[in-house]
């Protein structure tokens, strides 16, 4: 019988020091994708040169979404020029802006036959504009190639250079302009140091105000240890700046150097969640486990118009 090396002390130490995963419930546990349609998204965006926040932030909707041939794309490069302590995108000095990705952009939506297109971007406080001039040509550019195609936008928050970006950008004419608030106002030193929670409440009533048709969007994370009242505050403040549209979603550590995962939110804690939003007056909420900014966000959108629609007939049928 051959004998086994007894550890030695700093291999136990290491052992006892090696950062350990946390078990996820059953819930949002999803299955590795590997149907032909990811297969083909995934060539397509490779063939054209595209990021997608699908992959770069590691969501674990990726497979659902590829299969039904539905990308969001992530715009700017993969590098980004924050750290935020939740997510999993690269941080860096970026590479130059690519002049081809606006034409790529509307070729992907094209050959994918996107009747919704969702579009981010990495933050980019290395450019003048924070890269809000792409955004309206990669707009354009899609209005141009698929003008059936409706556009989703998630944006940064264009530090210090916040007003003209979204001045540009609204004026390019994006059928919803999300930006996330991602938590609480409490927890941003930690969790989103580089970002102001009453900044990005700005932006979003900034759009609204130069044009109010544009429905406007922002999410949540749950889970990083905000407490219920925070949440309801949050809903109250996106209210207060006429958001339209809620997502709420668990938090999930991308690595073991990420914020850890305080709490797995219940189903059914979502689900109350929903509803309190709902009855603070959002035309759309999306509150699950699994629910991500872009997931969904074409149906969603739809339900979004067609309830704002039927508030305006309401309303004139008062008038």
């Amino acid at each position: 019988m051959t004998e086994v090396a007894p550890q030695t002390a700093a291999q136990n130490a290491a052992i006892e020091t090696r950062p350990t995963r946390q078990r996820k419930p059953d819930w949002i546990r999803v299955k590795a994708p590997t149907s032909k349609g990811y297969g083909e998204t995934r060539a397509l965006m490779r063939g054209l040169g595209l990021n997608t926040v699908c992959e770069e932030a590691a969501c674990p909707n990726i497979g659902e979404c590829w299969t039904k041939k539905h990308a969001t794309v992530m715009i700017l490069g993969d590098v980004c020029t924050r750290a935020c302590a939740f997510c999993n995108v690269k941080t860096g000095m970026p590479r130059a802006v690519d002049p081809l990705e606006p034409g790529h952009v509307a070729e992907a939506a094209a050959k994918m036959g996107l009747e919704h297109i969702v579009i981010t971007s990495v933050d980019r406080d290395d450019l003048p504009d924070g890269g809000a001039s792409q955004f309206v040509k990669v707009i354009r550019a899609l209005r141009e190639q698929t003008p059936n195609t409706t556009i989703e936008i998630l944006t940064p928050d264009f530090r210090n250079k916040m007003e003209a970006a979204v001045e540009s950008i609204v004026e390019a004419g994006p059928d919803v302009y999300n930006h996330n608030l991602e938590t609480v106002p409490r927890l941003y030193p930690t969790i989103r140091p580089g970002a102001r929670y009453y900044a990005s409440l700005r932006l979003l009533e900034h759009v609204k105000r130069l044009d109010p048709r544009i429905f406007t969007k922002s999410g949540v994370m749950l889970g990083l240890g905000e407490e219920r009242l925070e949440v309801h505050q949050v809903m109250d403040d996106m209210r207060s700046a006429q958001i339209d549209f809620l997502t709420m979603g668990q938090y999930l550590q991308p690595t073991p150097r990420h914020a850890k995962v305080m709490e797995f939110v219940t189903p059914k804690a979502f689900d109350a969640y929903g509803a309190i939003a709902r009855a603070k007056g959002f035309l759309q909420v999306a509150a699950s486990p699994l629910t991500r900014s872009s997931y969904h966000a074409g149906d969603d959108f739809k339900q979004m118009r067609a309830a704002r629609e039927a508030q305006l007939a309401k309303a004139a049928s008062k008038g």
